[in-house]
């Protein structure tokens, strides 16, 4: 698979290479960052009454100093697919005077068969 050569596009890359199935849906984790608490609470607030399907998780990042708003949307993982939802996301951050933070998945998701063969022996090539 060819990708831009942007963060978007090294971080499916990277995913590809480490065996994800980048056309089957998974959930998809963005990161939106607030200064302030209140701030943060009420986009998070917005965001649950606004429809978006998904899941939504506050908290304290101490390594940040910041609020962290995590949106787990379940979606195949296609670039413009991606940057559009960070868009989207970055502009209703910036209405509580936040932004978005990236975005990632968790290594190991339905789908993904990098760990399903229980007789693996692990290389020096092995990402996990």
């Amino acid at each position: 698979m060819q990708f831009p050569d942007d963060d978007n596009g090294k971080m499916l890359a990277a995913m590809a290479d480490a065996g994800i199935d980048l056309t089957k849906q998974l959930d998809v984790d963005f990161f939106l960052v607030f200064d302030d608490q209140r701030d943060a609470e009420y986009a998070s607030e917005e965001l649950a009454k606004s429809g978006l399907e998904g899941e939504f998780e506050l908290h304290l990042n101490d390594e940040l100093g910041q609020w962290e708003l995590i949106v787990c949307i379940p979606m195949v993982p296609e670039y413009q697919a991606i940057v559009d939802r960070e868009v989207e996301l970055n502009t209703f951050a910036q209405e509580f005077g936040g932004v978005t933070d990236g975005w990632g998945v968790m290594q190991h998701q339905e789908g993904d068969d990098e760990f399903a063969d229980d007789e693996h022996e692990c290389s020096d090539e092995c990402k996990h």
